[in-house]
């Protein structure tokens, strides 16, 4: 088994434009797959601004017909979960030949949604912690953090380990300098991350507020904390159980991060679709179906509903 090195990015936007950037710049193999900004990266390549330092790719393989892309040694799904709907066309011609299908969406269900397609073995859950955005065709501000959480996808819902696959994975990103984090038990990662994705996402839409706002008003902050304490019951009763001491550092995490307008408060400021369905309903469902309420999700949710721009 080799180190992966040629890498499909579908998705380049904040993530995708960000991650892939990243591993070009590093001698990666990258093939870009793009719709609406197709003509301006194909002619200008894509400008990754960044903390930890910038750079510019003023030529990058651009593709607009899937049917177009070569065989990759990992795909990397980096679509918002609300246009998941073409990856039914999309995945047929790129996740071929037993390569990695790499999902880096939000949520919960984008791992099932691959394996539909391409098939449960062929599966890696991708988590990202970053503070990224697309400020207009091929640019992208890198504010924050960038880790990825790694893990195996299992259908019957076990934890999948570490696996050779994974650690070469993990150390071909880490060389593009993408901090990388193998974990053993990918649901578990995902309800953690839903700590986090819940209360600040969906709060930064219904109260038009950043996350310092978020979390230096006294009633948002409690409120915060309601919401993460109800998704670590609700991942619990799931059977992820979740550290009190991992909330503290998340909320501790938070104010320390620059004043940021999470995705969802983003998608929402451009009337573009939430993704409500992947970070709220589909663990409202997976709660209810252990056993537990989330009353305090579940009102947000709703709120989120009436909110969503109209497709």
């Amino acid at each position: 088994m080799n180190e992966p090195n040629s890498f499909t990015i579908i998705g380049t936007g904040a993530v995708g434009g960000y991650y892939g950037g990243l591993l070009q710049h590093a001698g990666a193999d990258v093939h870009f797959l793009l719709h609406n900004d197709y003509a301006h990266v194909s002619a200008n390549g894509l400008i990754i601004e960044s903390v930890n330092g910038g750079f510019q790719l003023p030529n990058v393989q651009a593709y607009s017909n899937p049917a177009n892309l070569p065989h990759c040694d990992v795909v990397v799904v980096a679509l918002k979960t609300t246009a998941n709907a073409a990856l039914h066309d999309i995945l047929p011609h790129a996740a071929k030949d037993g390569n990695i299908v790499l999902t880096l969406q939000n949520g919960l269900g984008s791992e099932e949604e691959m394996a539909s397609i391409a098939g449960a073995q062929n599966v890696i859950g991708g988590l990202c912690f970053l503070c990224s955005n697309k400020i207009a065709p091929g640019h992208i501000r890198h504010l924050d953090y960038g880790l990825i959480t790694l893990g195996e996808y299992r259908s019957d819902g076990m934890p999948g380990g570490i696996t050779p696959r994974l650690e070469l994975l993990g150390r071909r990103l880490a060389a593009a300098g993408i901090p990388i984090k193998l974990v053993e038990d990918l649901p578990l990662a995902r309800w953690r991350k839903l700590v986090w994705n819940i209360p600040f996402n969906g709060l930064s839409v219904v109260r038009n507020e950043l996350t310092d706002q978020l979390i230096k008003n006294p009633e948002t902050r409690g409120l915060c904390m309601a919401l993460m304490n109800e998704v670590a019951t609700a991942s619990t009763a799931c059977a992820r159980p979740i550290d009190p001491a991992f909330i503290e550092k998340m909320m501790t995490d938070t104010e320390k991060m620059e004043p940021y307008a999470p995705s969802m408060k983003l998608d929402f400021d451009r009337s573009q679709p939430m993704e409500i369905e992947s970070i709220y309903g589909n663990p409202i469902r997976a709660a209810k179906a252990a056993g537990v309420a989330m009353p305090e999700t579940e009102k947000l949710y709703r709120q989120l509903l009436a909110l969503n721009p109209a497709i």
